[in-house]
């Protein structure tokens, strides 16, 4: 069976689009936070000693759009930089206490946002099968892919990936 690329490259984009509005209206709706900074305190949350760089590299986004949202989940008193005691030149960040509350309940609208509307238009074995096949798109991509003013590296993960334009 042949694929076409043009195509499957616009479903994946107009999807990740209409995916992420839907479920950012339901986020938003319900906790009064954009998508954007659900994501930044999930990945401080899973992360010992997060710095805004494990935020960029986590999120494939770069450092300064990283530590910009931080900046703003930071003033919202959902989270706080701290000194870091080994690395002078970076700040360790962490989830306040009304953040981690935050999270808690927010993740579950999430989840069940996420339940609707992926959830419940396939099976679980298609959805696991997708999550398979971009996984590995992803780490193709990675491979193969020059970040701006590094050459291509092998197996980093998750490295923000930049265009010139």
């Amino acid at each position: 069976m042949d694929v076409e690329l043009v195509g499957l490259f616009r479903d994946l984009v107009r999807l990740e689009t209409e995916l992420w509005n839907r479920v950012e209206v339901t986020v938003q709706q319900a906790h009064g936070v954009p998508l954007a900074w659900l994501e930044i305190m999930q990945v401080v949350a899973a992360t010992e000693g997060c710095r805004v760089l494990d935020i960029a590299r986590a999120m494939s986004i770069t450092v300064g759009g990283a530590s910009k949202v931080v900046d703003k989940v930071e003033a919202a008193g959902w989270c706080r930089r701290n000194p870091n005691p080994t690395d002078g030149r970076s700040n360790l960040i962490q989830l306040t206490e009304p953040g981690v509350g935050l999270l808690a309940a927010a993740d579950v609208t999430f989840s069940a946002a996420l339940a609707t509307f992926v959830g419940a238009a396939a099976s679980a074995d298609e959805l696991a099968q997708m999550s398979s096949t971009l996984r590995r798109l992803r780490q193709h991509l990675h491979r193969n892919t020059r970040v701006v003013g590094r050459p291509a590296t092998v197996g980093v993960a998750a490295q923000p990936i930049q265009t010139v334009c």
